[in-house]
């Protein structure tokens, strides 16, 4: 059956509205968050007295040793980092484990400016009360982390920022460059 001029015209029409929503639509989705943060748990408290040492030596710091005499409060948040996106500088009320599941992974402590490359598989210690920040090397590929925080309190915030003048001053004296926004 041949087709009218009619029908061929409805057609390349509908093709085309078709076509021109599949693009609208694409360039119309949502950029993912540059640091999207998701609770894998709650704040999770021990049944009973609960306490935790853990100490670490890192090249170029002296020993850190962390003793959390009521570990109280648990919670654990996933967060996804975009390529390039470094993490303000901060600070936590507890201690903090993190797992690097996808990606590289660079912490930089603010007291010696070393930055600190983690693979996939590999964890670290953030002892907590100690200014840091932390960022995906990666041109193109999203990191992926898992922190645990310990001795956190039963609410308030789980990061406590610096103050955006001794963010940008520890930026110049430790050669963090962020993307522009």
């Amino acid at each position: 059956m041949a087709m009218t001029r009619t029908t061929k015209l409805a057609l390349h029409t509908a093709i085309l509205a078709g076509a021109t929503l599949a693009i609208t639509a694409t360039a119309s989705a949502e950029e993912p968050e540059p640091i999207a943060a998701q609770p894998l748990t709650e704040r999770h408290a021990f049944p009973n007295e609960t306490s935790m040492q853990i100490t670490q030596n890192l090249e170029g710091l002296p020993p850190q040793s962390v003793e959390i005499e009521d570990a109280s409060y648990m919670v654990v948040v996933e967060f996804t980092i975009q390529p390039g996106v470094v993490f303000p500088w901060h600070t936590h009320p507890g201690t903090v484990l993190i797992k690097v599941a996808e990606g590289d992974f660079t912490f930089v402590f603010a007291e010696d400016c070393v930055e600190r490359d983690f693979a996939p598989g590999s964890a670290l210690v953030d002892p907590g009360d100690t200014v840091h920040t932390a960022f995906n090397p990666s041109a193109d590929q999203e990191t992926v982390v898992v922190a645990t925080l310990f001795g956190v309190p039963a609410e308030g915030p789980l990061t406590i920022p610096v103050e955006a003048a001794e963010g940008s001053a520890l930026d110049e004296e430790c050669g963090i460059e962020r993307l522009s926004e």
